[in-house]
This record gives C-alpha cells, sequence and structure tokens, in this order.
C-alpha cells in the first residue's frame, strides 16, 4: 500500500503557474505509476497526467491540459509533480494525486489517492 500527500496548491491569477507536489510513502514507489486527477464543484472527476513506472516514465495527458501541464517524477524523493503554466479559470478544481499498479494510466478510478489540494484560478 501507498500513502500520498499533495501540497502546492492555492490561488493564482489567469496565465500564472503552479506546481503541485506529491509525497509517496509505503510501499516502493517506483512499484508504481502515478497520476493527477481533479474535480471542479458540479464537474465529474477528470483525467490530467499520469506518468509511468515503466520505460523511464512514460507521460499521458488530457487534451485540457496538453502543452500546459508537465507531469514528472523524483525516485530519490519519492515525489511526483505537476507543473501546471498558463492556468486558466476552468483549471480551478480540487486536484488529487493517485498510484496504480494498472498498465492502462488514462482512467479515473485509481487504486490509492491523496487528499487533494484546491487549485483556483482567478479571471
Amino acid at each position: 500500500q501507498v500513502q500520498l500527500v499533495e501540497s502546492g496548491g492555492g490561488l493564482v491569477q489567469a496565465g500564472g503557474s503552479l506546481r503541485l507536489s506529491c509525497a509517496a510513502s509505503g510501499r516502493a514507489f517506483s512499484s508504481y505509476s502515478m497520476g493527477w486527477l481533479r474535480q471542479a464543484p458540479g464537474k465529474e472527476r477528470e483525467f490530467v497526467a499520469a506518468i509511468s513506472y515503466w520505460s523511464a516514465g512514460v507521460t499521458y495527458y488530457g487534451d485540457s491540459v496538453k502543452g500546459r501541464f508537465t507531469i514528472s517524477r523524483d525516485g530519490a524523493k519519492n515525489t511526483v509533480y505537476l507543473q501546471m503554466n498558463s492556468l486558466k479559470p476552468e483549471d480551478t478544481a480540487v486536484y488529487y494525486c493517485a498510484a496504480t499498479t494498472s498498465l492502462r494510466l488514462e482512467r479515473l478510478d485509481y487504486e490509492y489517492w491523496g487528499q487533494g489540494t484546491q487549485v483556483t484560478i482567478s479571471s
């Protein structure tokens, strides 16, 4: 089992940047692929990005964030990051870090979840 703790959320103006971090503890971090998902009030959960545990980290992105967000992982620190640039008001949501042993990463039902961190983008 793995425990996940997110940090780095906050309030920024449109066009700004934020970097979210997710610290993992418990079972070997290198055994999990990691994802970021988000949920805005009144909306369904949305896949944002993921990075695999294989092939030095294959990355996947949701269509709404491609070219603006970058996911990365640091094995030495057991941490995954989400660099978010050119932020838009529609990026406002609670962002969740999640972990999976599945080979399919563009999904919503990861096995392990953090508590979430609020990201608010003002126009």
